[in-house]
């Protein structure tokens, strides 16, 4: 067992899920919030602050050891396991609990950095129209040669790709080939390099995601 005392080969299961906004029963649409690497739950849920929005339930998962999976998302998926598929099973996990009370379709994914990796990467293997997927300073995960023939389609779900022209964990090009990947899937994809930025999260990116908040609610 881990420190937090979760199996190795679960290390995500059975853990917190913090939550913000409206409860699920009363909520017209939610967002499940993925938090970075060395980050937690609380740290996602700050951005729902700036959004601003009611009528939204947010959610957000705590990864074990405040870490999803110990080595870059560039690396093999192998080398990233069972972390990488315990970190997936959370996250459907949680999609599911929010699916009992909110269709997929009113249900938005949003992560930043290594969140944004498992946002990703999650919504691609399980491919329909949800309400939006938000990757921040992120990209799908595994090598470049890696198979990217996902099945299902995304039926034109708006997709927002934001990172910086230079950040130093996510590569650009990761960030354009993700953008193609999702728009074969279906995506209607928005991608924005910034430029210099860093690591962050901008007032623009902020800006842009309640945008596409406020058009889900208005399409109810």
């Amino acid at each position: 067992m881990n420190p937090s005392g979760q199996t190795v080969q679960a290390p995500h299961q059975r853990g917190l899920v913090r939550t913000a906004g409206e409860p699920l029963k009363v909520a017209r649409a939610a967002m499940l919030m993925i938090h970075g690497r060395g980050a937690t739950a609380e740290d996602i849920l700050s951005i729902a602050r700036e959004f601003d929005m009611k009528c939204y339930a947010y959610l957000a998962p705590q990864a074990s050891n405040n870490t999803w999976y110990p080595n870059s998302f560039l690396a093999p998926l192998s080398d990233n396991e069972p972390w990488l598929s315990s970190a997936l099973a959370c996250l459907d996990d949680v999609h599911a609990t929010i699916s009992e009370s909110i269709p997929p379709e009113r249900i938005m994914f949003l992560g930043f950095s290594q969140g944004a990796c498992l946002a990703l990467e999650y919504v691609a293997r399980h491919a329909r129209r949800y309400g939006a997927l938000v990757g921040l300073s992120g990209a799908l995960i595994g090598p470049d040669e890696t198979p990217r023939d996902y099945p299902g389609n995304l039926g034109g779900t708006p997709v927002f790709l934001g990172c910086s022209d230079i950040d130093p964990h996510v590569p650009k090009e990761r960030v354009d080939d993700s953008a193609k990947v999702l728009r074969k899937l279906g995506g209607e994809v928005t991608e924005r390099l910034y430029a210099q930025m860093g690591h962050t999260v901008n007032q623009d990116e902020i800006n842009f995601v309640q945008s596409i908040m406020k058009d889900l609610l208005a399409g109810l």
